[in-house]
């Protein structure tokens, strides 16, 4: 085997290197080619030159090479373009959302004043209703009271905003 690794290396890589223009992939090429030789020695049958049949090993290895390179372009290419929806997509929801905030200021800006604070400090600084409670020096039950109510005016006001998604939804299928 080393006889023939010695007098057919050079030959084979010259003939891969015309094929592909590239050294690396040619020294590739030509290690596989007898990496396959040795891996198969005790079940291959050459019927002809063993020069012939390792030039038509290096055209068969070269052709599965650019088959190889094609579809790793075609997925590269997807990939890419899969990225670039994503990223379309992910600025168009970021922007719905900031819209969505927006709508939710102010329908709180509509609120009654003191609704408002209470229900400001429920969801904007996350306090309990404990601590609503006693910095505002009310009951319990009129923090709850005036969070429900504020819950209700914001729900019932921003109602549009659920009917506009479901017909957005409705024309994308």
């Amino acid at each position: 085997m080393e006889n023939i690794y010695r007098n057919y290396w050079e030959a084979v890589l010259e003939s891969a290197y015309k094929r592909v223009r590239d050294e690396e992939v040619a020294q590739d090429i030509t290690q596989e080619i007898f990496i396959s030789l040795w891996e198969n020695r005790e079940r291959l049958v050459i019927e002809g030159s063993l020069g012939a049949y390792l030039q038509g090993a290096v055209k068969y290895k070269v052709i599965n090479y650019f088959k190889s390179a094609i579809v790793k372009e075609k997925h590269q290419d997807d990939l890419t373009m899969l990225v670039g929806e994503q990223s379309a997509a992910s600025a168009e929801s970021q922007l719905m959302l900031k819209d969505l905030h927006k709508e939710i200021d102010e329908a709180i800006l509509e609120l009654p004043d003191k609704m408002r604070l209470i229900f400001s400090m429920s969801r904007k600084q996350e306090k309990t209703i404990q601590e609503i409670s006693m910095e505002l020096n009310l009951s319990a039950q009129t923090v709850k009271n005036q969070i429900s109510a504020a819950l209700k005016v914001v729900k019932k006001r921003l109602s549009y905003l659920l009917i506009l998604s479901i017909l957005v939804l409705l024309t994308q299928t």
